[in-house]
């Protein structure tokens, strides 16, 4: 498949282009790309290289997105273009998202049209469709179409995504996206900087709009020894959250050795309960530790602390719910599609 022209841009003199898909606003030069790498000025005409080129394509519980109080129990169609528009050193997909990267491996892409997509989500019995394991927001003009089919065949469409996205992308989403798992990756624009290549205002701000829009938010914050693991900056997290709306589940993630950061240690225990406890103090209902084994996985009623979904991994074990409430108390779960 050929690649296409992109949406969301300018022509601007002497054939170069103003991108805006999301926060870099890249400005190009007729024969390069944007930092991202997957959108390119041929002659003063940008063209997306990720539409149809599908890198990765599986059946996943929509629990490993993490998403917690979106339809859980049920299975999202995952998808994934090569690209990125972060160059964050800690990634955990890096041979896919980075452009550069993949292309030095060689990894292979296949093809395939928003329809064979949508199709191959009903067939899998998914109940929704996930832009995910590299940054939607760099497949936006395939999720665009994709996400408008799946919704006239009642499946959801979600994005996995660092927030990076122009608001003005996002609001031309609103239509057809439903929920999205935002990656915070910290809470001071230095490290936004240094280690991602990126901005920290804009991830809040969409955050921000997303709640606001209505499109179901939760948040993931993948703790990193020495790089965003202080008290104080967990707290800042937690807070910021909070003051968005109070029932946006965070979920704390445990680093793993990965990429550019392969010689620092594992994110220790005692740090991903400590955040557990900033997330209550600071008023968020539901915080989870997603990735290590143990009690922080499972959604606890906010009101009278009863159990009410235990989880292994990314497997329900114990659905205690009846309608979305709390069968002790009565209280309601946050959340889209509870059961």
């Amino acid at each position: 498949m050929d690649f296409r022209e992109a949406e969301l841009y300018d022509r601007l003199e002497e054939r170069h282009v103003a991108c805006r898909l999301c926060s870099h606003g890249c400005k190009i030069a007729a024969g390069h790309t944007g930092i991202c790498r997957v959108r390119e000025n041929r002659d003063g005409v940008l063209y997306t290289h990720t539409y149809g080129r599908i890198v990765s394509e599986h059946l996943d519980p929509v629990e490993k997105k993490p998403l917690y109080h979106f339809q859980p129990g049920y299975r999202s169609y995952s998808i994934a273009a090569i690209g990125c528009n972060f160059r964050c050193d800690f990634c955990q997909n890096w041979q896919i998202s980075q452009a550069a990267e993949a292309e030095a491996l060689g990894v292979p892409t296949g093809s395939a049209t928003p329809s064979e997509i949508v199709q191959r989500a009903l067939k899998s019995g998914a109940r929704s469709i996930s832009y995910t394991y590299t940054e939607p927001t760099l497949l936006y003009e395939f999720a665009a179409e994709t996400g408008t089919l799946a919704l006239e065949k009642d499946l959801a469409n979600i994005f996995v995504t660092n927030g990076f996205m122009s608001r003005e992308m996002l609001l031309a989403a609103k239509p057809w996206l439903h929920a999205a798992n935002v990656d915070l990756k910290a809470f001071k624009d230095e490290t936004y900087r240094r280690v991602c290549r990126g901005r920290l205002a804009p991830v809040l701000e969409n955050i921000q709009t997303m709640r606001a829009e209505g499109i179901w938010v939760e948040a993931t914050t993948l703790i990193v020894p020495g790089m965003n693991d202080s008290e104080a900056e967990l707290t800042d997290i937690a807070r910021f959250l909070a003051s968005v709306d109070p029932v946006i589940p965070w979920h704390i993630s445990r680093f793993y050795p990965q990429y550019r950061m392969s010689d620092q240690p594992m994110t220790p225990m005692a740090t991903l309960n400590q955040a557990l406890e900033i997330a209550k103090a600071a008023g968020l209902r539901y915080a989870y530790i997603g990735n290590a084994p143990g009690p922080g996985n499972h959604t606890w009623c906010y009101q009278c602390g009863a159990l009410l979904i235990e989880r292994e991994g990314f497997s329900i074990l114990g659905y205690q719910l009846k309608d979305g409430l709390c069968p002790k108390c009565g209280a309601k779960m946050a959340g889209v599609g509870i059961r």
